[in-house]
């Protein structure tokens, strides 16, 4: 992402990325090292997205963002903003209400941490993105103070008895991403 955004010209396409991870923790460039509670045999992995710490592992879809915000006439907040909106419609699809907060990225359901978001603006283009907790082991965010909020819990699909496959997930975040930002 790093070499992609480095490279970019005022004509290079926008991507997005749908990944998923082995389990390891990111710590964003404001990320306090305290917010990882207790050594564990997982990776830390510094990271220069925003943010603080979090967790990816497998069954977590895994979206970046990779755009050129001034082609666009956006901001960091409006991307966020198009991030959050893009899960809330999808999870709204499979009967799931979610919100966003104004005071901590991401979306939420039931006061619950259901997706993360983090971006790095660079030369006026992002990249990262978010992450979205479908079916996943959930223990790991407890050796964490998930995005730097202490006991903050985390949800998944799964626990609201949705089973879909991460690649069949990603279909309709895409196309709430691309929805809104060609809008």
């Amino acid at each position: 992402m790093q070499q992609f955004t480095a490279d970019r010209t005022p004509e290079t396409a926008d991507e997005i990325w749908i990944t998923e991870h082995p389990p390891v923790y990111t710590l964003g460039l404001n990320g306090k090292p305290e917010h990882l509670l207790r050594p564990t045999g997982i990776p830390v992995v510094a990271s220069d997205r925003g943010g603080q710490i979090t967790y990816h592992g497998p069954g977590q879809l895994v979206i970046y963002l990779l755009a050129d915000l001034r082609r666009l006439n956006s901001g960091p907040r409006q991307m966020v903003t198009v991030l959050e909106s893009a899960v809330i419609e999808t999870l709204r699809l499979y009967g799931i209400q979610a919100q966003a907060r104004a005071e901590a990225p991401g979306v939420y359901v039931d006061g619950k941490k259901i997706a993360s978001l983090g971006l790095r603006i660079k030369r006026g283009c992002c990249y990262h993105g978010l992450s979205l907790n479908n079916s996943m082991d959930l223990s790991p965010f407890g050796d964490i103070n998930p995005c730097g909020y202490a006991g903050l819990e985390v949800t998944q699909l799964a626990d609201y008895s949705v089973a879909v496959q991460n690649h069949e997930l990603a279909v309709p975040v895409v196309h709430q991403i691309i929805k809104a930002i060609e809008t």
